[in-house]
């Protein structure tokens, strides 16, 4: 049996494009269109899930400026396996945090920026083969000129730092 993603993606997605369009919309639309439809109802909710959500959400937005002027995300994850075998995300203030949850969540988001990377070269190499006879789309992977750029930007390189 298909799980609930995969029922989205037939019953409610591809039912769109095959019924009214296949071009780019707005998930919204979509969404209206199914419901109208009654190709979707709402599963019961899981009200703990559903705060520890919303947590996650308000505690991944809360940003802090160091003394260097320096923005930073207050509160860092780390995805651990329960002994039940569920993922769970283990939270903490950065600033109190020990120094292992701090290495384990930089790692974890690099590897998941690394995976997003990975996606986004493997849908540029698709495109461009199946579309040979347009110009082929160019993807830069080293991120240092765009990480120096957003530090001018933010005013924490001073002249010295640049002209190096």
């Amino acid at each position: 049996m298909p799980n609930y993603k995969e029922q989205l993606r037939k019953n409610v997605w591809q039912r769109y494009r095959e019924e009214v369009s296949s071009d780019p919309v707005d998930l919204k639309t979509v969404a209206a269109w199914a419901i109208e439809r009654g190709l979707w109802k709402p599963r019961p909710m899981d009200l703990s899930a559903s705060l520890a959500n919303d947590l996650a959400q308000a505690l991944r937005e809360e940003k802090r400026t160091d003394k260097a002027g320096r923005e930073y995300r207050a509160n860092i994850p780390v995805r651990q396996k329960a002994k039940t075998g569920e993922t769970l995300f283990e939270w903490a203030d950065i600033d109190e945090a020990p120094r292992l949850h701090v290495e384990k969540s930089v790692q974890q988001e690099r590897r998941s920026i690394a995976s997003d990377c990975y996606a986004l070269v493997m849908k540029v190499d698709h495109y461009n083969e199946a579309h040979p006879t347009e110009e082929p789309i160019q993807i830069v992977m080293d991120f240092e000129e765009d990480i120096e750029e957003m530090k001018i930007a933010n005013g924490l390189l001073g002249e010295d730092d640049e002209a190096a």
